[in-house]
Protein backbone atom coordinates (compact mmCIF):
# COMPACT_ATOMS: atom_id res chain seq x y z
CA UNK A 1 0.00 0.00 0.00
CA UNK A 2 1.39 3.44 -0.77
CA UNK A 3 -0.17 6.97 0.40
CA UNK A 4 -0.97 9.99 -1.12
CA UNK A 5 -2.47 13.15 0.55
CA UNK A 6 -4.39 15.48 -1.66
CA UNK A 7 -4.23 19.59 -1.05
CA UNK A 8 -7.97 20.56 -1.60
CA UNK A 9 -6.73 24.24 -1.89
CA UNK A 10 -4.28 26.31 -2.02
CA UNK A 11 -1.28 28.33 -4.36
CA UNK A 12 1.93 26.86 -5.42
CA UNK A 13 3.94 28.17 -2.50
CA UNK A 14 1.41 25.95 -0.59
CA UNK A 15 2.03 22.74 -2.73
CA UNK A 16 5.33 23.26 -2.59
CA UNK A 17 6.03 23.87 1.15
CA UNK A 18 3.50 21.12 1.74
CA UNK A 19 4.58 18.78 -0.82
CA UNK A 20 8.32 18.56 1.35
CA UNK A 21 6.44 18.51 4.76
CA UNK A 22 4.77 15.04 3.03
CA UNK A 23 8.41 13.91 1.44
CA UNK A 24 9.90 14.25 4.73
CA UNK A 25 6.98 12.52 6.92
CA UNK A 26 6.27 9.04 4.71
CA UNK A 27 3.99 9.80 2.58
CA UNK A 28 4.34 8.46 -1.41
CA UNK A 29 2.36 11.07 -3.40
CA UNK A 30 1.13 14.71 -3.21
CA UNK A 31 -1.66 16.12 -5.39
CA UNK A 32 -3.65 19.15 -6.03
CA UNK A 33 -7.41 20.36 -7.28
CA UNK A 34 -7.56 21.04 -10.84
CA UNK A 35 -10.34 23.20 -11.09
CA UNK A 36 -11.30 25.03 -14.39
CA UNK A 37 -11.04 28.59 -12.65
CA UNK A 38 -8.94 28.57 -10.29
CA UNK A 39 -5.24 27.95 -9.18
CA UNK A 40 -2.79 26.97 -11.54
CA UNK A 41 -2.41 22.95 -11.00
CA UNK A 42 0.24 22.33 -12.94
CA UNK A 43 2.50 25.35 -11.80
CA UNK A 44 1.73 23.90 -8.27
CA UNK A 45 3.59 21.01 -8.79
CA UNK A 46 5.90 22.39 -10.70
CA UNK A 47 6.66 24.43 -7.81
CA UNK A 48 6.55 20.92 -5.37
CA UNK A 49 8.57 19.39 -7.79
CA UNK A 50 11.40 21.72 -7.29
CA UNK A 51 11.34 21.22 -3.67
CA UNK A 52 10.77 17.07 -3.51
CA UNK A 53 13.30 14.67 -4.76
CA UNK A 54 11.29 11.41 -4.43
CA UNK A 55 7.06 11.79 -4.03
CA UNK A 56 4.96 11.48 -7.16
CA UNK A 57 2.43 14.65 -8.08
CA UNK A 58 -0.45 15.15 -9.60
CA UNK A 59 -3.53 16.40 -10.02
CA UNK A 60 -6.82 14.59 -8.60
CA UNK A 61 -8.29 14.91 -10.96
CA UNK A 62 -8.29 16.35 -14.74
CA UNK A 63 -11.35 16.79 -16.19
CA UNK A 64 -9.88 15.61 -19.57
CA UNK A 65 -12.77 16.01 -21.34
CA UNK A 66 -12.57 19.83 -20.97
CA UNK A 67 -9.15 20.44 -21.40
CA UNK A 68 -6.83 20.41 -24.95
CA UNK A 69 -5.16 17.26 -25.24
CA UNK A 70 -2.20 18.78 -26.91
CA UNK A 71 -1.74 21.62 -23.97
CA UNK A 72 -1.61 18.70 -21.32
CA UNK A 73 0.29 16.68 -23.00
CA UNK A 74 3.06 19.56 -22.62
CA UNK A 75 2.22 20.52 -19.23
CA UNK A 76 2.47 16.57 -18.27
CA UNK A 77 5.77 15.96 -20.23
CA UNK A 78 7.35 19.24 -18.88
CA UNK A 79 6.68 18.18 -15.67
CA UNK A 80 7.61 14.25 -15.97
CA UNK A 81 11.18 15.98 -17.12
CA UNK A 82 11.11 18.60 -14.36
CA UNK A 83 10.86 16.06 -11.74
CA UNK A 84 12.87 13.09 -12.89
CA UNK A 85 9.31 11.06 -13.49
CA UNK A 86 7.12 11.50 -11.16
CA UNK A 87 3.95 12.29 -12.52
CA UNK A 88 0.54 10.55 -12.50
CA UNK A 89 -2.18 11.67 -14.31
CA UNK A 90 -5.04 11.26 -12.88
CA UNK A 91 -8.73 11.77 -15.25
CA UNK A 92 -12.56 11.60 -15.24
CA UNK A 93 -15.46 13.06 -17.15
CA UNK A 94 -15.73 16.07 -15.04
CA UNK A 95 -18.19 17.21 -12.68
CA UNK A 96 -21.55 17.51 -14.20
CA UNK A 97 -24.81 19.59 -12.82
CA UNK A 98 -22.84 22.08 -10.66
CA UNK A 99 -23.45 25.79 -12.28
CA UNK A 100 -19.93 26.26 -10.33
CA UNK A 101 -17.99 24.09 -13.01
CA UNK A 102 -19.61 25.20 -15.90
CA UNK A 103 -19.41 29.16 -15.66
CA UNK A 104 -17.99 29.79 -19.25
CA UNK A 105 -19.63 26.93 -21.42
CA UNK A 106 -22.89 24.77 -21.29
CA UNK A 107 -22.66 20.76 -20.30
CA UNK A 108 -22.79 19.04 -23.33
CA UNK A 109 -23.52 15.82 -21.37
CA UNK A 110 -21.99 13.05 -19.84
CA UNK A 111 -22.19 10.93 -23.78
CA UNK A 112 -19.90 13.56 -25.72
CA UNK A 113 -18.05 14.13 -22.53
CA UNK A 114 -17.00 10.49 -22.59
CA UNK A 115 -16.50 10.47 -26.09
CA UNK A 116 -13.73 13.27 -25.39
CA UNK A 117 -12.04 11.32 -22.03
CA UNK A 118 -11.83 8.52 -24.88
CA UNK A 119 -10.49 10.42 -27.90
CA UNK A 120 -8.26 12.60 -25.62
CA UNK A 121 -6.57 9.53 -23.33
CA UNK A 122 -5.24 8.46 -27.08
CA UNK A 123 -4.34 11.23 -28.52
CA UNK A 124 -2.16 11.64 -25.50
CA UNK A 125 -0.70 8.45 -25.63
CA UNK A 126 0.32 9.39 -28.97
CA UNK A 127 1.37 13.47 -28.24
CA UNK A 128 3.52 11.45 -25.14
CA UNK A 129 6.19 9.47 -27.98
CA UNK A 130 7.52 12.56 -29.59
CA UNK A 131 6.98 11.68 -33.09
CA UNK A 132 4.43 12.70 -35.63
CA UNK A 133 1.48 11.50 -35.71
CA UNK A 134 -2.05 11.64 -37.36
CA UNK A 135 -5.37 11.76 -35.04
CA UNK A 136 -8.82 11.77 -36.99
CA UNK A 137 -11.73 11.62 -34.08
CA UNK A 138 -15.25 13.57 -34.09
CA UNK A 139 -13.88 15.84 -31.16
CA UNK A 140 -10.59 16.70 -31.94
CA UNK A 141 -7.98 16.01 -35.01
CA UNK A 142 -4.24 16.47 -36.35
CA UNK A 143 -2.45 16.57 -38.97
CA UNK A 144 0.70 14.67 -39.89
CA UNK A 145 3.70 17.27 -39.21
CA UNK A 146 7.34 16.00 -39.38
CA UNK A 147 9.03 18.56 -38.41
CA UNK A 148 8.15 21.17 -36.18
CA UNK A 149 9.65 24.77 -35.14
CA UNK A 150 10.10 25.16 -32.69
CA UNK A 151 9.87 21.86 -31.24
CA UNK A 152 7.25 19.97 -29.80
CA UNK A 153 8.36 19.18 -26.14
CA UNK A 154 10.17 16.28 -25.03
CA UNK A 155 8.85 12.68 -24.06
CA UNK A 156 7.85 12.07 -20.99
CA UNK A 157 11.08 10.45 -18.45
CA UNK A 158 8.69 7.75 -17.45
CA UNK A 159 8.63 4.95 -20.15
CA UNK A 160 6.37 3.68 -22.09
CA UNK A 161 4.40 6.88 -21.01
CA UNK A 162 3.47 8.74 -17.66
CA UNK A 163 1.01 6.29 -16.15
CA UNK A 164 -2.74 7.00 -16.12
CA UNK A 165 -5.57 6.55 -13.20
CA UNK A 166 -9.14 6.81 -14.82
CA UNK A 167 -12.21 7.07 -12.57
CA UNK A 168 -14.34 3.78 -13.79
CA UNK A 169 -18.32 3.80 -12.33
CA UNK A 170 -18.74 0.19 -10.76
CA UNK A 171 -20.67 -1.84 -12.08
CA UNK A 172 -20.37 0.06 -15.31
CA UNK A 173 -18.58 -1.88 -18.12
CA UNK A 174 -17.99 0.81 -20.59
CA UNK A 175 -16.71 3.38 -17.98
CA UNK A 176 -14.84 0.18 -16.45
CA UNK A 177 -13.58 -0.96 -19.41
CA UNK A 178 -11.81 2.29 -19.71
CA UNK A 179 -10.26 2.27 -16.27
CA UNK A 180 -9.22 -1.15 -16.86
CA UNK A 181 -7.45 -0.04 -20.16
CA UNK A 182 -5.25 1.97 -18.47
CA UNK A 183 -2.94 1.91 -15.39
CA UNK A 184 -5.41 2.49 -12.11
CA UNK A 185 -8.71 2.53 -11.36
CA UNK A 186 -10.61 5.68 -9.29
CA UNK A 187 -13.78 4.34 -8.19
CA UNK A 188 -16.78 5.70 -8.14
CA UNK A 189 -20.33 3.58 -7.31
CA UNK A 190 -22.44 4.60 -10.09
CA UNK A 191 -25.38 2.05 -10.48
CA UNK A 192 -27.96 2.11 -13.41
CA UNK A 193 -30.70 3.44 -11.60
CA UNK A 194 -29.40 5.34 -8.59
CA UNK A 195 -31.17 8.71 -7.88
CA UNK A 196 -28.34 9.48 -4.79
CA UNK A 197 -25.37 9.13 -3.91
CA UNK A 198 -24.90 5.27 -2.49
CA UNK A 199 -22.15 4.01 0.40
CA UNK A 200 -19.24 2.25 -1.39
CA UNK A 201 -17.51 -0.47 0.55
CA UNK A 202 -14.58 -2.81 0.60
CA UNK A 203 -16.87 -5.35 -1.11
CA UNK A 204 -17.65 -3.29 -3.95
CA UNK A 205 -14.23 -2.66 -4.44
CA UNK A 206 -12.96 -6.22 -4.67
CA UNK A 207 -15.89 -6.96 -6.65
CA UNK A 208 -14.97 -4.24 -8.96
CA UNK A 209 -10.91 -5.25 -8.47
CA UNK A 210 -11.82 -8.68 -9.51
CA UNK A 211 -14.10 -7.47 -12.68
CA UNK A 212 -10.92 -5.48 -13.85
CA UNK A 213 -8.52 -8.44 -13.37
CA UNK A 214 -10.53 -10.63 -15.24
CA UNK A 215 -11.42 -7.79 -18.20
CA UNK A 216 -6.90 -7.57 -18.38
CA UNK A 217 -6.48 -11.00 -18.07
CA UNK A 218 -9.12 -11.07 -21.58
CA UNK A 219 -7.00 -8.58 -23.10
CA UNK A 220 -3.72 -9.96 -22.20
CA UNK A 221 -2.72 -7.95 -19.43
CA UNK A 222 -1.64 -8.86 -15.95
CA UNK A 223 -2.33 -6.38 -12.91
CA UNK A 224 1.31 -6.26 -12.00
CA UNK A 225 1.84 -2.45 -11.37
CA UNK A 226 -2.17 -1.78 -12.11
CA UNK A 227 -3.29 0.39 -9.42
CA UNK A 228 -6.44 0.47 -7.04
CA UNK A 229 -6.55 4.23 -5.66
CA UNK A 230 -9.14 4.88 -2.85
CA UNK A 231 -9.75 8.27 -1.19
CA UNK A 232 -10.61 9.17 2.14
CA UNK A 233 -9.89 11.04 5.43
CA UNK A 234 -8.23 10.32 8.19
CA UNK A 235 -6.99 11.88 12.08
CA UNK A 236 -3.91 13.11 12.55
CA UNK A 237 -4.39 12.05 16.19
CA UNK A 238 -5.18 8.71 16.14
CA UNK A 239 -3.05 6.35 14.29
CA UNK A 240 -4.87 3.57 14.89
CA UNK A 241 -8.00 4.90 14.09
CA UNK A 242 -5.90 5.67 10.69
CA UNK A 243 -4.72 2.70 10.33
CA UNK A 244 -7.99 0.44 10.75
CA UNK A 245 -9.31 2.97 8.60
CA UNK A 246 -7.46 2.14 5.27
CA UNK A 247 -6.90 -2.04 6.58
CA UNK A 248 -10.63 -2.85 5.14
CA UNK A 249 -9.85 -1.11 1.21
CA UNK A 250 -6.13 -2.72 1.80
CA UNK A 251 -7.31 -6.18 2.22
CA UNK A 252 -10.06 -5.30 -1.02
CA UNK A 253 -7.54 -4.83 -3.16
CA UNK A 254 -6.13 -0.96 -3.02
CA UNK A 255 -2.66 -0.07 -3.59
CA UNK A 256 -3.20 3.23 -2.86
CA UNK A 257 -5.06 5.16 -0.21
CA UNK A 258 -5.61 9.12 -0.95
CA UNK A 259 -6.05 11.28 2.35
CA UNK A 260 -8.26 14.11 1.37
CA UNK A 261 -10.46 16.12 3.58
CA UNK A 262 -12.53 18.34 1.29
CA UNK A 263 -14.77 21.16 2.20
CA UNK A 264 -12.46 22.53 4.78
CA UNK A 265 -12.29 26.46 5.07
CA UNK A 266 -9.51 28.13 2.62
CA UNK A 267 -8.27 29.84 5.17
CA UNK A 268 -7.67 26.80 7.39
CA UNK A 269 -6.45 24.36 4.35
CA UNK A 270 -3.04 25.13 5.29
CA UNK A 271 -2.23 24.94 9.02
CA UNK A 272 -4.69 21.42 8.92
CA UNK A 273 -2.91 20.08 5.75
CA UNK A 274 0.19 20.44 7.48
CA UNK A 275 -1.01 18.71 10.67
CA UNK A 276 -2.30 16.00 8.99
CA UNK A 277 1.34 15.65 7.03
CA UNK A 278 3.25 15.85 9.65
CA UNK A 279 1.24 12.90 11.33
CA UNK A 280 2.57 10.75 8.68
CA UNK A 281 0.47 8.07 6.41
CA UNK A 282 -1.83 5.85 7.93
CA UNK A 283 0.34 2.83 7.43
CA UNK A 284 -0.61 -0.61 8.03
CA UNK A 285 2.80 -1.85 9.69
Amino acid sequence: MKYGFVLPYGDARTAADLAAIAEEHGWDGFFVWEGIWAIDAWVSLAAAAMCTERIRLGTMLTPLPRRKPWELAGQTSTLDNLSGGRVTLSVGLGVSGEDRFWLFEDDPGRRVRAERLDEGLAMLESLWREEPFEFHGTHYRSRVIDTLEPPAPPAPVQKPRIPVWVVGGWPRPKSMRRAARWDGWLPNYAPVGATERLEFTPDLLRAGVDWIRAHRAESGLTMDGYDIVMEGSTSADDPRGAAATVRPWADAGATWWLDATWGLEPARVREESERRLRAGPPTLD
